[in-house]
């Protein structure tokens, strides 16, 4: 068991630089279709070393932020550092994050304003959090969690798991079944569970056969949806969990050594589009474990001795991942790469990022193909967007093989096709905090006016990634705010859209 509060001390560290990216003022006004017509595409069809820029929200969030979570509808719940208060983040009418405003939102219950604790976005759209490494930065494992219903916006106190005194540094992840699943960290334990969202209860998975216990771990989904793990303390070992068998069994050595010896901590793992999961190290060395062979190779290392220790990491639109980095463990700055699944290419800081670590800031994937940048320092309010030149294989994007050619306001719908989930969890930070947008949103934009709304989606046919050509759907409510008249319907995962269809809005 690691020290509580040996490797963080929320609002102890800092430093100072102030850096300005004037170049990127021009695309606070981008539209969607602005955005995908800035885009290019490599000659591999992967753009390598696709450049981007930073764009500052014009309107900066009046509280400080830690973690976000991408809601169904097209909006983003955001967590107010140290507290149980919530904000949203809605795009403007142009479906702009960067014009976009704050509301306050409901409230967790009273005594429980966690950090870094599991949290994901469920199939029925609600969001679920669960515990905390700190509690009112007080240094305790709390056992405590809530579930957000989006529609009624309230929040509903979730019981722990029976015998469960401590939630914390606990790993968690959708099965492809719609079940999340999750780990006991923070303390020496391999308990498991899994969530009913119905009854809001827990159920015990035993004799799994775990190697080690589940601290500093984190999971990742993978296309036959089974999930990996690095071991952090059986190293340099991984393991693969079945949902159909409810056992780990050994996945093998990772080549290099990825936990840091001294705090165990761990990078993020991200699923590329060919099929290799990255992970990266709480040390410079980074790993690929093909989902195709059940092989793990060494990849480079992190430029400049730096490390992805406790730092998210996010898949862009062309298949390469932001990363922010920091070296040697809670110290030093960030300086944010592009990694191409071969080469680290320097991207640009934010007005932020040169004066913390990777472990102070959070990642999410917006339906815009955009990169939301969060500080979760306490101190600093900074939110910011990174957009990429690079652009999408059409490979990848999702495929809509029907829908009701008339929409009515206020109604719910089915839209059929497939590959709704994209090809990778999208976003990771870990067993701190879980934002993977592995589900499919329904984007509605006016032919006329061009003004785009997002259907709130919910009971998805599957959870799993790189589904391929297999049918899957979803369920959508056409909003009432809607504009009526011709207009188009996308589905959108992990920031790609398919190609848009005309529907008829009345």
């Amino acid at each position: 068991m690691k020290p509580l509060i040996a490797h963080r001390r929320p609002a102890l560290r800092r430093r100072f630089f102030s850096f300005t990216l004037g170049a990127t003022a021009a695309l606070a006004g981008w539209t969607i279709p602005q955005i995908a017509s800035a885009q290019r595409l490599g000659p591999s069809g992967l753009d390598e070393v696709a450049t981007g820029s930073w764009t500052k929200l014009t309107n900066q969030p009046p509280f400080n932020t830690d973690s976000a979570n991408l809601l169904t509808d097209g909006t983003v719940l955001v967590h107010q550092y140290n507290s149980n208060i919530w904000w949203k983040l809605t795009p403007d009418i142009n479906g702009s994050y960067v014009n976009g405003t704050w509301s306050q939102m409901a409230a967790m219950q009273a005594g429980y304003a966690p950090l870094y604790f599991a949290n994901a976005v469920l199939p029925d759209g609600r969001l679920l959090v669960e515990g905390g490494e700190y509690n009112n930065l007080q240094p305790v494992f709390t056992n405590q969690g809530a579930i957000y219903d989006p529609v009624a916006n309230v929040w509903t106190q979730v019981n722990p798991p029976a015998g469960w005194a401590n939630i914390g540094d606990s790993p968690g992840i959708v099965q492809p079944d719609g079940v999340f699943m999750m780990g006991q960290g923070g303390i020496s334990s391999t308990k498991q569970v899994t969530f009913n969202a119905s009854n809001l209860t827990w159920t015990a998975i035993t004799n799994t056969g775990k190697a080690d216990t589940y601290s500093e771990e984190g999971f990742g989904l993978l296309p036959n949806g089974k999930i990996l793990t690095v071991d952090c303390q059986n190293i340099p070992n991984s393991e693969i969990y079945d949902p159909a068998t409810l056992k780990w069994t050994s996945a093998g050595s990772t080549i290099v050594v990825l936990p840091d010896a001294g705090s165990l901590e761990i990078g993020p793992q991200i699923l590329r589009p060919d099929g290799n999961m990255v992970a990266f190290g709480g040390v410079p060395h980074t790993a690929f474990y093909n989902s195709s062979t059940g092989t793990w190779t060494a990849g480079p290392n992190i430029p400049n001795n730096n490390d992805s220790a406790d730092g998210p990491a996010s898949l862009l639109p062309d298949g390469n991942i932001l990363l922010p980095t920091s070296p040697c463990v809670f110290q030093g700055n960030v300086t944010f790469y592009i990694f191409d699944g071969i080469t680290y290419t320097q991207a640009p800081a934010t007005q932020s990022s040169l004066s913390l670590q990777s472990w102070q800031m959070r990642t999410l994937l917006l339906p815009t193909g955009q990169v939301l940048y969060l500080v979760a320092d306490g101190r600093t309010k900074d939110v910011e967007v990174y957009t990429t030149t690079g652009r999408v294989n059409n490979d990848w994007r999702p495929r809509i093989k029907k829908v009701a050619a008339t929409l009515t306001r206020g109604s719910t719908f089915q839209i059929r096709g497939a590959q709704f989930n994209g090809l990778s969890g999208g976003s990771d930070y870990g067993d701190d905090a879980l934002s993977a947008t592995n589900y499919p949103l329904v984007r509605i934009t006016n032919t006329a006016t061009h003004h785009v709304f997002y259907a709130r989606t919910h009971d998805h046919s599957t959870m799993a990634v790189a589904t391929g050509a297999a049918n899957v759907s979803t369920m959508f409510d056409v909003p009432a705010a809607a504009e009526t008249g011709a207009s188009t319907i996308e589905v959108v995962a992990n920031g790609i859209a398919s190609k848009p269809k005309p529907v008829t809005i009345q």
